[in-house]
């Protein structure tokens, strides 16, 4: 590295790590640096580091895009990012995950799940979404599986990215098609679970992991989630016996201590009443209740699907474990014996054995004895009381690591494997590399774990640089790749390795730590990587490759045997608790005939991490380094120190070891001449390529070992510095010779403001004495003029004084007189009025009691004319007795038959005259079968039993109806009761038919009672008119009862009309013409159903069927066929409404014409070209639609049931019986006709088409306009003027001309607009849909700013603005009655690129960004752009670092505050922007009368009349 006065080094520094210096002198061998704090500090040149004193604000988001890729810069950019709370950075693919120590909710949302998905890795921000969905999109791509590692120290937050990658990843891959498990939520819901038995409080962390989990995410062939599964490694099982202050044991103790009830249920009081739990006095954790993490915990359970007993089983054995601690053992009678020590150790022996549900007794002993199998047999040996607690801890820590086993095989139960499946994402969330002050087995197999990962690790990074240079097509074969192997050598190789020699010494009973390290040092004398500790003995050091662990040797024979009593297996596996029993399954033979079966930890975490690695190395790798920024847990505090060590444990500076062996420095051409092309302009201007001139700037400094790339070249360590060297030479003498032209400015300047000056003094003096002279004359004149007013003033002073007095004296006494005057006539108008009152109060008392007394008089009155009429009608009943017993069976009679007439005439009232010819024969016929039928009656009552049992029934039946009749509130009942009234009717009426012919016979001899009928007939005639008056009161009545039950559940006779129009048609815009080819009328009149035997009917019927299909010919031919337009009008909308006026639609009860309008509209939606057939149909709809609104209307639809219930009448309302409209278009004398419940419904689908076909051609422009706007976000790198051909000064800024990009944009909208208007669609569409794409531009636009950094430039800026530009002027051209608001709905991405585009920033303060530049832009948005910015064209710096501290703050807060939405970036409103009285506002009248039919209508039979009424 090339140093010089003014070069911006790094200096290392104790605290800090590194500082930022500049080379001030140079003090023999040594430089002097002056360090950012303003310290002077001499340091050797080779301990220096190069810093990029132009690096930007935000850093980088990609580290291998530093200048100088070394450890101080690694840390600088994070350090950078970290303040501006940008968590992730990227090493090339590596992601490294800083933790925030605070809630980012903005960052783990949906809508930024969905901006992640499918996007290039790396074209947005970093992000461990992007890490996700890089994993996903190679395995659905390549085939093949995928893993991702995430490591780091405790505290770091692996667990939380661990949780995130999952989410993502069950948000993208979901559930597999025809799989009801919930696969994702299980999943999801296994890490509470797995946290709460695996997880504890450590030194570092409140919830560290204490094991290692590799979640295998299963997919199918389509992508979907099908199956998962989980493995652990290395559970931390000493922890449950053993842990230190200030940690914790395991979470789930301190959950079950906490469960209340279930707590008492076994037993358990507070964790400090326990052994396991009391050698700490951390007992809560800060900010968690441990009763409602019990609460998640069951719940977790459940969603796992651990049933109830299990659970119970489960917290059964937890408690077990501890009252199995509190047992306490002191030395027994006889020699190494051991026995209970107290009372309370007998209580905790029984209540464990309870909880086991074992035998107190057989327990103690497993506790206290061993058992040892000669060839003589059994013998039994005691235990002392320190073995007997060592058995008991060995118990303890062998229940719990079982239980947790089949945990984790529960849970991989519960969620399932898919064995079929080829493809699967595994996550490895396990602990980092760990070093502290003490290190015992459990930090060496960590390191060892960590060890085989970083050998992973660099083959992956030696592979990513291979494919970048293979990519790039250079020379690579010459490049060292670093390796560890060695040290995992010493640690694993057999037979002399560590863990071979540990294992040796575990298996002899007296081997203690000093032998074995004794053995250690003799084999590993000379290992370069093993050193023996300076301070003890026994300890040993390795060189890891995050540096130098020491470790204490004192527990790691203890804690790597892992001896299986066999006495304890048999106990438990004997126990009456099914769970536990399968916990501990019956061994098999040979490993029972010995007391303790050996078994090496170390060995088979060496097995388990070899097959995780086999697995590892089955699959494309992808890693995440979390880091832990400080060690106290609390946001924006950064610890360099800590951090940089942190890095070297993960594998980062290591992985820029690797990319410093081989190329370093890595920049596209256009970059380097972008940089360095001011170190030879000569070459610049000569017009070659970026490639060309990149080469000879690198030949001429005479560098040499570099590659050219296809796109970039590749520096070797420090080659940068010389360019940067040459480069700075190069602006020192540029600077040189600016200040040298600026300080001849600068003294001409000066001697031009002096002489004009002296000018200016001059001229000065001599005005001053000129108006001296002037000043003594006017004051000699002005002193006169004062005199002479002065005087003036006086004299008129006293005049206006007394001038005053006499008015005042004068309005006074006027006053006075004025009100003694009004008072007098104020007295005289009240007495008026009160006499005027008191006369007319007695005028109306007398009348109202004299009209009090006639009332009076009157009602009692009427009421002795009601007695003696009362009297009368009891007397004249009485008297006549059985005729009038007769008159009324044959009045009921009379009635029912006339009624069935009314009925029947109103049925056929379609057909008028048809109608009254057959209602009169029908009538006469009826009349004369009634005076024969009566008089058959009345002269054989006596001869036929039969016939009069008959009538005795239809007298109970008739006076049935009567009463159903009267009772006016069982509206429904009496119409079911007409129905079977009629059928029965209609049965006894052919009866009585085949009764009369017999009868006729014998009717001759009742001629004479034929007569007094007759008179009997008249009065029936004035009682059959007093019914219909009552009918048709009741069917007004009916009227209003019916709207009312338009809001009650319909039975099933009523189920097609009184449903909800949205729960009809929810789903699909059209109704299945299977369900039902007609809809029920909704008027609430009685059904009527037809008569048999009428031979009109089957004639009437075919011949509307055939008429009917002649319709839906028509219409069919109508909505297939292009009509086009005539004078704007859309012809088919038009037709449609002519036909359906003249076929009298709109006024039938029932009729399928509406659904088969609009199932052919849908039809021919689907089949026809989107492009054409939406807007033709948009236009055509929305006409219609404006006909039926115009014209339809609502006389007093709703009235009635608006006035009982608070119903909506609106468009979405439900829809009442009747209404009525008038056509206004064809003929203005026709009356208001009743439009019926169909009419009005097909109004509502109507609506609901045109809304559809609104949202087809918006999401289809959406879907077309997507790519055009994914290219023109980035400028295009074009070659750059070279030279001093253009100003590069910021204050002359070209505006750049747009892109063929934007081109497409504008083609684009031309293109829509005449679409639209060749279909003349209404411009209330238009705008609508203009207002709509300009919104959803902004939006793209918009969050595509925010997540790309390289869009965040000047130099973009320019280019989108002039961009916006061009849409301005379309918009412009369009005029506002097509475009609207639409240049308004580009207010987000307006105000973002100005604020990219102006100069000065830093002078800008929030308050001014807020209110004046960015009025629409949140904080969070501001704050974003801010820190993402960077000048790539001039090189001028972001806000001001007070500013974005204030950002910070408020971003900050808010973030913290859950209820509002915390987001960045703007979602799309999928919403219809208008309602269907904002289309019946906005589109103008239109007169279908003058709309030519078209010519295929001759063809068809059904049209001649229709024909006919438009010649």
């Amino acid at each position: 590295m090339t140093l010089r006065r003014g070069t911006k080094v790094w200096v290392e520094d104790k605290d800090s790590a590194w500082v930022a210096a500049e080379v001030v002198d140079f003090v023999g061998k040594q430089v002097q640096v002056l360090t950012s704090s303003g310290k002077k500090v001499l340091a050797v040149p080779e301990k220096l580091q190069p810093c990029d004193g132009e690096s930007d604000l935000g850093g980088v988001d990609d580290m291998t895009k530093l200048t100088y890729l070394n450890e101080p810069s690694v840390l600088d950019n994070l350090q950078r990012r970290y303040g501006l709370n940008e968590i992730y950075t990227y090493t090339g693919s590596i992601l490294i995950a800083v933790n925030p120590f605070t809630k980012l909710p903005h960052l783990y949302n949906l809508h930024m799940m969905e901006q992640y998905k499918g996007a290039p890795f790396g074209e947005l921000s970093p992000h461990v979404f992007a890490v996700a969905d890089a994993s996903y999109r190679a395995m659905m791509s390549e085939g093949l599986s995928q893993s991702i590692l995430v490591s780091g120290e405790s505290g770091a937050g692996k667990t939380e990215t661990t949780k995130l990658i999952m989410q993502y990843l069950t948000y993208v891959g979901g559930r597999a098609l025809r799989d009801d498990r919930n696969v994702e939520q299980q999943v999801l819901e296994s890490n509470p679970l797995l946290e709460a038995f695996g997880n504890a409080r450590t030194v570092r962390n409140d919830n560290s992991s204490r094991f290692g989990k590799f979640v295998e995410i299963q997919f199918d062939s389509n992508g979907r989630i099908s199956g998962a599964a989980i493995r652990t490694y290395l559970l931390e099982r000493s922890r449950v016996v053993q842990i230190t202050n200030p940690e914790r044991n395991y979470h789930c103790f301190y959950q079950l201590c906490a469960s209340g009830r279930d707590a008492e249920t076994y037993k358990l009081g507070h964790p400090s009443n326990y052994h396991y739990l009391n050698q700490s006095k951390i007992y809560e954790l800060d900010g968690v209740s441990n009763a409602e993490e019990y609460v998640k915990t069951r719940r977790a359970m459940d969603i796992v699907g651990i049933n109830d007993d299990e659970q119970e089983a489960i917290f059964r054995t937890l408690s077990g474990i501890l009252h199995l601690g509190n047992v306490e053992f002191s030395p027994g009678k006889e020699h190494d014996s051991s026995a209970i020590k107290n009372q309370q150790s007998s209580f905790h022996l029984q209540m464990a054995a309870e909880l086991f549900k074992c035998d107190v007794d057989l327990l103690l002993a497993t506790l206290t004895t061993r058992s040892i199998q000669t060839r003589e047999g059994i013998i039994i040996k005691a235990l002392d009381s320190s073995a007997a607690v060592a058995g008991r801890d060995a118990l303890a820590k062998t229940v719990y690591a079982r239980l947790f086993d089949w945990l984790v095989q529960k849970i991989n139960r519960s969620v399932g494997q898919d064995r079929e499946s080829k493809m699967q994402i595994g996550v490895l969330d396990i602990y980092g590399f760990e070093c502290f002050k003490t290190n015992s087995f459990e930090q060496f197999c960590i390191n060892f774990a960590n060890e085989k990962l970083q050998q992973h690790f660099n083959e992956h990074v030696f592979k990513m640089e291979q494919e970048e240079y293979q990519r790039e097509e250079i020379n690579w074969s010459y490049i060292e790749f670093i390796d560890n192997q060695d040290v995992l050598d010493l640690i694993e190789k057999k037979p002399i390795g560590i863990i071979a020699l540990l294992d040796e010494a575990c298996m002899f009973p007296k081997s203690t730590h000093e032998s074995f390290s004794n053995k250690l040092f003799q084999n590993f004398r000379s290992h370069r990587r093993l050193e023996r500790a300076k301070f003890s003995e026994t300890d040993f050091t390795i060189s890891h490759y995050a540096g130098k662990v020491n470790y204490q040797t004192e527990t790691f024979i203890d804690k790597n045997r892992d001896y299986v009593v066999v006495e304890h297996c048999n106990l438990l596996s004997s126990s009456r608790c099914p769970f536990i029993s399968g916990l501990f399954p019956p061994l098999p033979e040979e490993s029972s005939r010995s007391s303790y079966k050996f078994s090496s930890v170390a060995s088979r975490f060496k097995q388990q991490l070899q097959s995780l690695m086999e697995t590892l190395s089955s699959t494309e790798p992808h890693y995440v380094r979390c880091v832990k920024p400080n060690s106290l847990n609390r946001p924006n505090r950064f610890e360099s120190s800590s951090i940089l060590h942190q890095l070297r444990c993960g594998g980062v500076l290591e992985a820029v070891r690797i990319s410093l062996a081989g190329y370093p420095t890595r920049k596209t051409y256009h970059e380097f001449v972008d940089r360095f092309g001011i170190i030879a302009l000569d070459i610049m201007d000569m017009g070659y390529d970026d490639k060309t001139v990149t080469e000879k700037i690198l030949q001429r400094l005479e560098l040499g070992n570099f590659q050219l790339g296809k796109t970039k070249v590749f520096l070797r360590a420090g080659q940068n510095g010389v360019l940067d060297s040459r480069r700075a030479e190069v602006l020192d003498s540029a600077a040189k010779h600016i200040q040298g032209r600026l300080r001849t400015f600068l003294a001409r300047r000066d001697f031009v403001t002096m002489r004009i000056a002296a000018l200016s003094l001059q001229t000065c003096c001599r005005g001053y004495l000129s108006r001296n002279t002037f000043t003594a004359m006017r004051e000699t004149a002005a002193a006169l003029v004062i005199q002479k007013y002065f005087r003036c003033w006086l004299s008129r002073c006293a005049y206006v004084k007394l001038h005053l007095t006499s008015v005042v004296i004068q309005s006074i006494i006027c006053g006075f007189l004025t009100r003694r005057k009004f008072l007098g006539r104020k007295e005289d108008r009240a007495a008026t009025l009160i006499q005027a009152h008191w006369r007319m109060f007695k005028v109306r008392s007398i009348y109202r009691n004299r009209q009090h007394n006639i009332v009076a008089i009157q009602c009692l009155w009427r009421k002795k004319l009601a007695k003696r009429k009362l009297r009368r009608l009891k007397k004249e009943a009485n008297e006549a007795g059985a005729l009038l017993l007769a008159k009324s069976k044959l009045e009921k009679q009379l009635e029912d038959l006339t009624w069935r007439l009314h009925l029947e005439k109103k049925l056929r009232m379609s057909n008028e005259d048809a109608k009254s010819v057959e209602i009169s024969k029908l009538q006469k016929t009826v009349e004369s079968l009634t005076l024969e039928l009566d008089a058959a009656k009345l002269e054989s009552l006596n001869k036929s039993m039969a016939l009069e049992r008959q009538l005795d029934a239809s007298d109970k039946k008739k006076s049935a109806f009567e009463r159903e009749i009267v009772s006016l509130t069982e509206l429904r009942n009496e119409n079911a009761f007409l129905k079977s009234s009629l059928t029965a009717l209609e049965k006894k009426n052919s009866m009585l038919e085949s009764e009369l012919a017999q009868a006729k016979e014998e009717a001759s001899c009742t001629v004479a009672k034929l007569r007094e009928v007759e008179k009997m007939c008249l009065q029936l005639q004035q009682n059959l008119q007093s019914m219909e008056e009552k009918r048709s009161n009741l069917e007004n009545e009916n009227h209003v009862l019916r709207q009312k039950t338009l809001d009650v559940t319909p039975r099933s006779n009523r189920t097609g009309f009184a449903k909800p129009l949205l729960d009809r048609f929810s789903g699909a815009l059209v109704p299945s013409s299977a369900d039902k080819k007609s809809y029920e009328s909704p008027t609430p009149s009685k059904f009527i159903p037809p008569l048999s035997g009428g031979f009109s009917d089957s004639r009437r019927t075919k011949s509307g069927m055939e008429k009917h299909q002649g319709n839906v010919e028509i219409l069919s031919r109508c909505i297939k066929d292009d009509l086009g337009f005539k004078d704007g009008k859309p012809m088919a909308a038009c037709v449609i409404y002519k036909c359906l006026l003249h076929w009298h639609a709109f006024e039938s009860e029932r009729t399928a014409i509406f659904d088969f309008i609009i199932e052919s509209i849908n039809d021919v939606l689907k089949e026809g070209d989107e492009n054409a057939t939406l807007p033709y149909w948009l236009s055509n709809t929305s006409a219609l639609l404006c006909l039926l609104q115009r014209n339809l209307r609502s006389n007093g639809f709703l009235t009635a049931g608006s006035q009982r219930s608070a119903g909506s009448t609106g468009m979405n309302g439900r829809l009442g019986p009747k209404s009525s409209f008038k056509y206004h278009g064809l003929d203005d004398s026709l009356s208001h006709m009743e439009a019926k419940y169909p009419a009005l419904l097909f109004k509502q689908q109507l609506t609901a088409c045109v809304e559809k076909i609104f949202g087809l051609i918006r999401d289809n422009l959406k879907k077309e306009i997507s790519p055009l706007l994914g290219q023109c976000i980035q400028a295009p790198k074009i070659q750059r003027v070279h030279g001093g051909k253009s100003s590069r000064s910021p204050g002359g800024v070209p505006q750049q001309s747009p892109s063929n990009e934007w081109d497409s944009i504008i083609k684009f909208l031309d293109s829509l607009m005449s679409r639209l208007r060749g279909n003349h669609v209404p411009s209330f569409f238009i705008r609508k849909l203009t207002t709509q794409v300009f919104s959803f531009i902004n939006i793209q636009l918009f969050n595509s700013l925010l997540l790309r950094r390289e869009c965040c430039t000047f130099s973009n800026g320019e280019y989108v603005k002039s961009g916006l530009a061009e849409l301005e002027k379309w918009i412009v051209n369009a005029t506002e009655e097509f475009a609207g608001t639409s240049w308004h709905e580009l207010n987000y991405i307006r105000q973002a690129v100005g604020f990219l585009v102006i100069h000065q920033k830093r002078k800008k303060s929030l308050d001014e960004i807020r209110q004046d530049l960015c009025p629409k832009l949140t904080v969070r948005q501001i704050y974003r752009i801010s820190t993402m910015y960077w000048d790539d064209k001039y090189g001028t710096q972001s806000v001001s670092n007070e500013v974005v501290s204030q950002m910070r703050e408020i971003v900050n807060k808010d973030s913290q505050n859950l209820s509002s939405s915390n987001s960045f970036l703007l979602d799309d409103d999928l919403s219809i922007p208008f309602s269907t009285e904002d289309v019946y506002m906005a589109i103008p009248a239109i007169d279908p009368s003058d709309t030519e039919l078209p010519k295929f209508f001759s063809e068809y039979p059904s049209a001649q009349l229709l024909l006919q009424n438009h010649k």
